[in-house]
């Protein structure tokens, strides 16, 4: 059927109709309106509150002290407003207790009171407690006992709040205390039976065998020291004299004298006056000279044999060359004393691999319990001084911006809207009645209904107008205008004037 024709066929098919559409949004938007009307009114109840951290010892305690902010405490205070015990007391301190029957009406209420007491928050400081009833005098009463409660508990929070911590790190440090007991005990025991292998504290950190190779190259070394003041006593001593003359005799003596003194300087130039060939080329030159030179003299005139006698010069080296001698016996005794240590260390280092591994573990959980505890020991002191500071001043401090108020005006419902809708449903509820009954109607509307059945249709002549019809269509618009009528009454006269004539 063309696009056309069948809008005819429709709008005719719905003209039919049309008062069945009518009747129907007349009773949908009368009732709609009537139950618009019903509704109980919502009156909100509003308080705003500001809280404040305190302007001069918070930046002085912050990063000494531990501090919790005034937004993290805000959200507490939130929290702890609606809970369960807090809402008995709203119940118990406003009119709300007149409706508390029993205890099913006592929970729903306490149930209904968590979901619309609302708090929240307009700036980093400043927040809103709101609250909606049918009473407007309930609704304020409910506020001010929630901001008496609000004030109430910002006292009390934030001093329960350090009593809490102090308790709870007091209780962690005693636990840590006791780990830690038992850690130095264990690390002591583990060093204690494998102390030839672990370094140890009094070696200065490190193992027995790291010592005992420290040890063994300082007496190496040591002996090396005493070999060469060894060979070089014996070089001296082979340069001495047995005997003397028992009077003086050539020059020879000055010669070996000034000899000694020459080797005594070249020894300064290289060594310091401690180094042990210093300290016996100058017991050499304290000989000679105490000895008048000392050494044979050089063979002269022919004189008649004089007495001699010992050579303290001698006897003194012999003495000296006997003590470095005994120095490099002790020394070589310690040398291979100390060989035989490293080797019994290394023999047990190897034969226990895991041993340094586990004593890092060990060390490592010591470590780190004493670091906690420390920790602990300091967040206690701070605990201590950030308490001070709350004795000394209010930490939040809570200000009443705007007290406890309702608006003369509900907020609940929007009537205008709902009767608007009200009306766009009525309306929609008719056409589509109109629309179904069209879809069920066989009558004949246009020359295409009839050409469907099959005969021959040459035309169609327009029957005239007719009185009846005239006055039908004048009776459904003036239905129609009365229905916007009575919703323009709606809309100015508001829900008590319709409520008035249905109640």
């Amino acid at each position: 059927m063309h696009p056309i024709a069948l809008a005819r066929r429709s709008i005719a098919a719905g003209a039919r109709h049309r008062w069945r559409a009518l009747g129907l949004a007349w009773v949908v938007c009368l009732t709609g309106w009537v139950v618009v009307a019903h509704i109980p009114n919502q009156y909100a109840a509003t308080t705003r509150v500001y809280a404040d951290a305190d302007a001069i010892l918070g930046p002085l305690l912050r990063g000494i002290a531990i501090d919790s902010t005034p937004a993290s405490q805000v959200e507490i205070l939130q929290r702890t407003l609606l809970s369960r015990p807090n809402l008995e007391k709203i119940i118990n301190r406003s009119a709300l207790e007149q409706r508390v029957q029993d205890d099913l009406s006592r929970e729903k209420l306490m149930t209904s009171l968590a979901r619309d007491i609302r708090i929240t928050t307009q700036t980093r400081n400043l927040f809103t407690i709101d609250f909606r009833d049918a009473d407007p005098r309930v609704a304020q009463d409910v506020v001010q006992t929630a901001l008496n409660l609000f004030m109430e508990a910002a006292t009390l929070t934030d001093r329960q709040q350090m009593d809490n911590a102090r308790a709870f790190v007091s209780q962690q440090i005693s636990s840590y205390e006791v780990q830690l007991r038992q850690a130095e005990r264990r690390r002591a025991e583990f060093q204690t039976r494998y102390i030839d292998i672990l370094p140890s504290d009094a070696l200065g950190g490190v193992t027995r065998l790291e010592a005992a190779r420290a040890r063994l190259q300082q007496v190496r070394g040591e002996l090396q020291d005493q070999r060469r003041r060894l060979e070089l006593t014996r070089q001296q001593l082979e340069s001495l004299p047995t005997a003397t003359a028992a009077t003086g005799g050539g020059g020879g003596g000055s010669s070996r004298l000034a000899e000694a003194e020459r080797a005594l300087s070249e020894l300064r130039l290289r060594f310091t006056d401690a180094h042990p060939d210093v300290v016996a080329a100058r017991g050499i030159v304290s000989a000679l000279r105490s000895s008048g030179g000392g050494g044979p003299a050089r063979p002269g005139p022919a004189t008649p044999r004089e007495p001699s006698r010992a050579n303290p010069a001698y006897e003194q080296m012999r003495l000296r060359l006997v003590d470095v001698e005994t120095q490099i016996a002790s020394l070589e005794r310690q040398e291979r004393e100390g060989r035989e240590e490293v080797t019994r260390l290394d023999n047990v280092m190897r034969s226990e691999p895991e041993v340094q591994a586990q004593f890092l573990n060990l060390d490592r959980d010591y470590t780190v319990l004493r670091r906690n505890y420390e920790e602990l020991l300091a967040r206690r002191e701070s605990l201590q001084l950030g308490g001070a500071a709350r004795n000394s001043s209010d930490r939040v401090r809570l200000e009443v911006v705007d007290p406890p108020s309702v608006a003369p005006v509900p907020v609940f419902p929007n009537r205008p809207l709902l009767a608007a809708g009200v009306l766009a449903v009525g309306l929609g509820a008719g056409a589509a009645l109109a629309f179904v009954l069209v879809q069920f109607d066989r009558t004949f509307y246009t020359v295409h209904d009839l050409r469907r059945l099959g005969p021959a249709v040459l035309g169609a002549l327009s029957a005239p107008p007719r009185r009846g019809v005239l006055l039908g269509r004048l009776s459904f618009a003036g239905g129609l205008a009365m229905l916007l009528l009575v919703f323009g009454v709606v809309l100015a006269g508001g829900p008590f004037v319709v409520a008035r004539m249905f109640a």
